[in-house]
């Protein structure tokens, strides 16, 4: 599933391309989003800007009608310019937006809904969200606190709960835990001060040098460019994600792995960095 910075950049490229710019063409294979755009009019309208919140897409459009979608496992939004071949085959195509400038395209995208600012406050889901860790207006403390209220789950299932900080996905939940010397396993509760300090402000570290521009600016579902260790070989980008059995960067242990939370997302840590 794409992480929250997937998404934000997602969201930096789409409102560059679109915002400010009036609604030419809109198409979906979705019946409910047909349906308002058969009702309401979603042609002429303008896009006013696009954000991002946690693993949640926002398009605002003009009249306050707003365009909601989550990727899940297998979606992403792709630009292109009118005439240009799109890079996936129309049937895996969900939605589709055009200015005369650009064209907008979600891909095999299983949650797209309109909403209104009063009913975003109602979908389940998205209006439980945590702050956002890529928010300008971020509070680290504010997150550290929030972690802190749920001191029985262990500290990977929280780090993943959306409720408590939006945009931390596996890859980070991992990395974040292996650079603060941190257990994913413990639970909240046995956390000192400086290591909920930490957990914070090494995440939104993270995830913040992977949202430079320098960064990329593509905005197809990530491919594995995602880096954690600011070494420059792209082999050695990962602490501990998907390196099972391969020795640790730092003390070169071996690095284990296991099936955490209910919905069983396999968790990377170094016994002898992190220990229990």
């Amino acid at each position: 599933m794409p992480e929250g910075d997937t998404i934000f950049r997602a969201a930096r490229t789409l409102d560059r391309a679109l915002a400010g710019h009036n609604v030419t063409h809109f198409e979906s294979v979705l019946p409910k989003l047909t349906r308002v755009d058969v009702d309401k009019g979603i042609r002429g309208r303008c896009v006013e800007r696009v954000e991002a919140h946690g693993k949640w897409l926002l398009m605002h459009f003009s009249g306050g009608l707003v365009l909601l979608t989550h990727m899940l496992m297998s979606g992403s939004w792709h630009i292109y310019r009118p005439g240009e071949k799109w890079r996936l085959p129309r049937r895996a195509m969900r939605v589709m937006l055009a200015t005369e400038q650009m064209v907008a395209v979600a891909f095999n995208i299983q949650v797209a809904e309109f909403h209104t600012q009063e009913s975003l406050k109602r979908r389940a889901g998205f209006s439980t969200l945590g702050p956002s860790l890529l928010a300008t207006e971020f509070d680290p403390s504010e997150g550290a606190a929030r972690l802190l209220m749920h001191p029985e789950m262990e500290i990977g299932n929280a780090l993943l709960s959306q409720s408590i900080v939006a945009g931390i996905g596996n890859v980070y939940k991992s990395e974040v835990c292996f650079a603060c010397g941190v257990h994913p396993f413990r639970k909240v509760a046995s956390l000192t001060p400086n290591e909920v300090s930490c957990l914070m402000a090494t995440a939104r570290e993270f995830m913040s040098a992977n949202v430079t521009d320098a960064s990329g600016s593509q905005i197809v579902t990530y491919q594995g460019l995602r880096r954690t260790t600011s070494r420059g070989n792209p082999d050695e980008r990962l602490w501990v994600y998907r390196r099972t059995g391969e020795p640790c960067r730092r003390c070169g242990s071996e690095i284990q792995s296991r099936k955490q939370g209910p919905d069983a997302r396999t968790t990377f840590w170094c016994q002898q960095c992190q220990p229990g």
